[in-house]
């Protein structure tokens, strides 16, 4: 565990990141999509060094606290020395510190939403999409332009998780036009944006066309 020497980061600051995980994973689990105590979410708290806050492993994300988070680094791992109640990181802090690295994302949610593993289990190779209006909200063209989820395999090594995921990420080498999520297969997705509010608008989005995607596939195959 490394030592915490946080740079413009305030008590203000934690105490501001823990309240708004802490009411977004409420949100969250009211909608199904946090069951038990699944998920986390993360907001990015400084970029260099990058440091995170994530909301604590093992708990009911229905009922956190502003407290129920840990400080992590770019690599997932606990920092010492402020912020949160002595609870542990999950393991996947480390794909969300993967995430805001490679995209400059400043929020992460990681949810388990049934359509995202539902359509990751029918699209293994990604879901298209085309001709949608929710496609505005990811910055996309409601027509005329396709999309591409990106799905990648599950892993319990989350090094070997980013990988696949910035190797379907990166312009250079992926076939999708950037988008702020992956599916995760048998597992649900990630989706960032530049606060948590963004992460949270994305997910929404996405959840609502892989929904369509999966109930218009039903019908097409009747």
């Amino acid at each position: 565990m490394n030592q915490f020497s946080p740079q413009g980061i305030t008590d203000e600051t934690l105490v501001a990141a823990g309240t708004a995980l802490a009411a977004e994973a409420a949100r969250f689990a009211g909608l199904g999509w946090m069951r038990g105590t699944s998920g986390n979410l993360s907001v990015t708290l400084e970029r260099d060094p990058l440091l995170l806050a994530v909301t604590g492993s093992g708990l009911d994300k229905g009922e956190l606290t502003a407290a129920d988070f840990v400080v992590v680094d770019r690599d997932g791992e606990r920092v010492e020395g402020r912020g949160g109640s002595g609870h542990r990181p999950s393991a996947e802090a480390g794909l969300h510190a993967r995430i805001a690295r490679i995209t400059g994302a400043g929020a992460v949610v990681h949810v388990h939403a049934l359509p995202a593993v539902v359509a990751a289990h029918h699209w293994p190779d990604g879901v298209v999409l085309r001709d949608l209006e929710m496609l505005k909200g990811l910055g996309h063209l409601a027509h005329d332009e396709t999309v591409v989820i990106p799905v990648v395999q599950n892993s319990q090594d989350m090094t070997e998780l980013g990988d696949a995921f910035e190797s379907r990420y990166l312009p250079a080498t992926a076939d999708v036009a950037e988008v702020p999520v992956v599916l995760v297969a048998k597992h649900g997705m990630y989706a960032w944006g530049a606060d948590l509010k963004q992460a949270r608008w994305h997910a929404e989005l996405i959840e609502w066309m892989l929904r369509f995607a999966i109930e218009t596939r039903e019908l097409e195959t009747r």
